[in-house]
């Protein structure tokens, strides 16, 4: 699988990339989902923003956009937007750190990829479960 960072107006430092990519694989892997490539962009809010509005028809801020590029769902392939301003405005809020809140969004767009959703509570509380099991094994 192969997995791909980017930084465009924003900047973060991301440690023990290799880690984190075997990592990511590693999700995918657990959760029974084949996946081939998976992108992530690191970006503002206003970058963020302007996707939000083109492509979902949103206008408000968010942490994270996923989009499944997959041609079938026997091969996920997918972008990951995350905006660093909400993750570090997030853990601010939430009393976290910014490394491991920034770790969250990342495993979440995986997550959305390997089919959780998080619109019904229902839902979301199955992603935080799986969220947090995640960074637990993680940050071992």
């Amino acid at each position: 699988m192969d997995i791909q960072f980017f930084f465009t107006d924003q900047k973060i430092t991301l440690t023990d990339r290799t880690k984190l990519k075997s990592f990511i694989q590693s999700i995918f892997k657990k959760e029974k989902t084949p996946a081939t490539s998976l992108t992530y962009v690191f970006c503002s809010d206003s970058y963020l923003l302007e996707i939000n509005k083109q492509f979902l028809q949103h206008d408000y801020f968010t942490d994270i956009i996923t989009f499944d590029l997959s041609s079938t769902k026997d091969l996920i392939e997918g972008e990951v937007y995350i905006s660093i301003d909400r993750v570090k405005d997030n853990a601010e809020q939430l009393g976290n750190t910014i490394k491991n809140e920034l770790h969250r969004v990342i495993f979440h767009g995986a997550l959305h990829l390997c089919g959780y959703k998080d619109k019904k509570l229902s839902d979301e509380k199955a992603m935080r479960a799986a969220e947090e099991k995640y960074l637990k094994l993680y940050f071992k």
